[in-house]
């Protein structure tokens, strides 16, 4: 065999070498991945399921400070840890008016304050946009009915449905149920308490009326008056989504702070009465 011969044969094996070695790696791997690509570098997916950042927006959880007494007071579960001289606001039949819940919102963010707003279906259903609104200020929703009617009169088929609905709708608007309950007119019977159980919904009235639905009661200066006077440890105050409450708010929260008064945040009251 002639020098160029002998050189060219050794060429020509060594790339069919190679050619076979490297097809012997590929089918090595096509057994480990399933015929796939294997990438060597982690997905995102992977590399967020081993080193998970928290969410930046992420709520920090409430402790569960207070609870709710038989006669609707709210008081502290460990009394020597937690004050007793709070307050709980309400404010019922909204959302209304854009005007009002931004003059309450911005009244209420000046003394750090929270409150539930019981809200009626009906009302919702014509202005999604004030609630989520008040969800996204951190107050809290309660239900009210769909359509404000008095419960008492009416049988469970009725009550379920005026319960239910606006447990579901109040979902779909902010991702969550609400975890209390009021019954328009304070209407209620052992159906109305029975579905609220069962809807894991916390049953209260008030134990302090500002009275602001009376025709003789129509002024800031009666809402405040009404109030104080009844003020005592633990009082759930009920107050309206009323012009002539929302224009006294300012004053009935400062009268009761400078009374040494402290505003319960709901989401740190117990979803069962004691």
């Amino acid at each position: 065999m002639k020098p160029f011969q002998t050189l060219a044969l050794i060429v020509s094996l060594t790339i069919v070498t190679v050619a076979c070695s490297n097809a012997q790696t590929e089918r090595e791997s096509e057994k480990i991945t399933g015929g796939k690509t294997k990438s060597v570098t982690p997905s995102p997916s992977v590399q967020a399921t081993s080193n998970p950042e928290p969410a930046e927006n992420a709520p920090a959880p409430v402790a569960i400070k207070y609870k709710m007494k038989a006669n609707y007071d709210i008081v502290p579960i460990n009394p020597e840890k937690d004050t007793n001289k709070v307050v709980l606001l309400t404010f019922d039949d909204g959302p209304k008016e854009l005007a009002m819940i931004d003059s309450m919102l911005q009244t209420l963010k000046k003394y750090n304050a929270k409150a539930i707003f019981f809200v009626n279906g009906y009302r919702v259903k014509a202005q999604p946009g004030l609630l989520t609104k008040l969800h996204d200020a951190g107050q809290t929703i309660g239900n009210h009915s769909y359509d404000h009617i008095a419960l008492g009169k009416e049988n469970a088929t009725v009550i379920e449905q005026q319960i239910t609905s606006v447990q579901s709708q109040i979902k779909s608007l902010i991702g969550e149920t609400p975890r209390f309950f009021r019954p328009p007119f304070a209407s209620s019977n052992e159906d109305v308490r029975r579905i609220c159980r069962e809807q894991d919904l916390l049953f209260m009235t008030w134990s302090n009326g500002s009275l602001d639905w009376d025709s003789q009661n129509q002024s800031p200066e009666s809402v405040v008056k009404n109030v104080m006077e009844q003020l005592h440890p633990g009082s759930n105050i009920l107050m309206h989504e009323l012009q002539w409450t929302v224009d006294g708010l300012d004053k009935l929260l400062s009268e009761l702070s400078k009374a040494g008064y402290t505003f319960v945040d709901p989401k740190e009251l117990a979803s069962e009465p004691i």
